[in-house]
């Protein structure tokens, strides 16, 4: 994945970043293409499987629903009657019965959005092209859902740094969202969000509060913009995932 520079974005991460009374916020957010070149490409075919076991890109897997939260752990998604599993892996041309809106059809009554194995790997590569000191490789399709409603994000986004920092926050709102709009025209993307299992998941640490990684993927401008957050406490001594190292830093591990 390559990464597209945006001196807006730089501002707004720079606005977005800062301490209240209660919690310290980190947030970043990146833009990155999707058009793969020759190293990407073997990676694909790497991480898709070779022969025999090699995977068509239009195979679809099964997400996890939103609205899991920072703290949850979605891997199947059961009723009654049926259980939708991540481990699910067809296609429209395979027998597979979707919704109008991209969902799985597992049994009457029972929808499970799906992912396709293509888009699934563009998401597994920008989250390791943003923390280059994580390995992203394995994640499943069960670590990731998809947003319905672009509202529905937008709300969540704001009431989280709002109540958080609400007059900070008042000021740089107006500006996130329309430099969003600008980069990836919001109103065009697939959303999709990322919540690991507590036990895979690296960014866990002493005093984090809450967190949210939203990507939004614009299918026509092969583009995904990349947007974390979180709240760490200010009593927390561990180093934020999202902060690099400061030269005091860098010293002492030398030493």
């Amino acid at each position: 994945m390559k990464l597209l520079e945006s001196s807006c974005f730089e501002a707004i991460n720079s606005s977005l970043s800062f301490e209240t009374g209660d919690s310290k916020i980190i947030a970043g957010i990146e833009s990155y293409s999707c058009k793969m070149i020759g190293s990407e490409k073997a990676l694909y075919k790497r991480w898709n499987g070779s022969g025999d076991d090699a995977r068509s890109p239009h195979a679809y897997e099964a997400l996890s629903p939103p609205g899991q939260g920072f703290f949850g752990s979605p891997t199947v998604v059961q009723t009654q009657n049926s259980t939708c599993d991540s481990s699910w892996s067809s296609g429209e041309e395979e027998g597979g019965h979707f919704s109008n809106n991209g969902s799985m059809n597992t049994s009457p009554g029972v929808l499970c959005d799906v992912i396709s194995r293509k888009t699934l790997f563009h998401l597994i590569s920008t989250l390791n092209a943003a923390f280059p000191d994580y390995e992203f490789s394995s994640a499943s399709s069960s670590e990731f859902s998809k947003e319905a409603h672009l509202q529905t994000v937008i709300n969540s986004v704001d009431n989280l740094l709002s109540i958080t920092a609400m007059d900070h926050y008042s000021k740089v709102r107006h500006e996130l969202w329309r430099t969003l709009n600008e980069e990836i025209r919001l109103q065009d993307c697939d959303i999709y969000s990322y919540t690991p299992d507590l036990t895979s998941d690296p960014f866990v640490e002493d005093g984090c509060l809450w967190s949210f990684n939203y990507f939004f993927y614009n299918r026509k401008m092969k583009r995904v913009v990349l947007f974390t957050c979180r709240a760490q406490s200010p009593f927390s001594s561990g180093q934020s995932w999202y902060d690099s190292p400061t030269e005091e830093d860098e010293m002492v591990f030398e030493d």
